[in-house]
């Protein structure tokens, strides 16, 4: 069988169609098969499925490369952990030294204890305040949150279409 479309049955506006070869249309299906009868809703509905789905898979395969890399992370942090850790009660020595330096200088030995206790204070009265200038930096994932809202209404306006019957 054979399938011409209009347009090519027309002449072109000559009477008597000469020059016009038949051209066969190419079928959108394959010949013999009918549509299963799924509505548009319904396809929809299966491709949302299948995406879901798709996004499920892809989230659990980033919580599983990330939850190795973290380990890796972990292991090789206890490491530096250990070395600040010897660095702490290594300072203790450098500024005990300080103050003996002080004493040897003529101060009163108690003096100069006193002098290095106060310049650890300072030192960590700066510290602690720069660690309070970077944290009140930290703001809320604004794109995060923006993003996770408007996919929430997606699916809620999805839900919404499906539980609307067709008229």
């Amino acid at each position: 069988m054979e399938h011409v479309n209009s347009a090519q049955n027309s002449t072109n506006g000559s009477r008597d169609g000469a020059g016009w070869t038949a051209v066969t249309s190419i079928p959108l299906s394959e010949e013999g098969t009918e549509p299963d009868g799924q509505s548009v809703g319904a396809l929809v509905r299966d491709a949302t499925t299948h995406l879901s789905t798709l996004v499920r898979s892809e989230v659990e395969l980033a919580k599983t490369e990330l939850a190795g890399e973290v380990k890796k992370a972990v292991k090789g942090s206890v490491y530096f952990t250990l070395a600040l850790t010897v660095l702490g009660f290594s300072m203790f020595f450098l500024f005990f030294t300080l103050a003996e330096g002080l004493a040897q200088l003529g101060l009163w030995r108690w003096a100069a204890f006193g002098i290095v206790f106060l310049l650890m204070l300072v030192v960590a009265g700066l510290l602690a305040l720069l660690g309070y200038r970077r944290v009140r930096k930290i703001k809320a994932p604004k794109r995060t949150i923006k993003s996770l809202k408007e996919t929430s209404q997606l699916t809620k306006r999805h839900k919404d279409d499906e539980a609307t019957p067709a008229a």
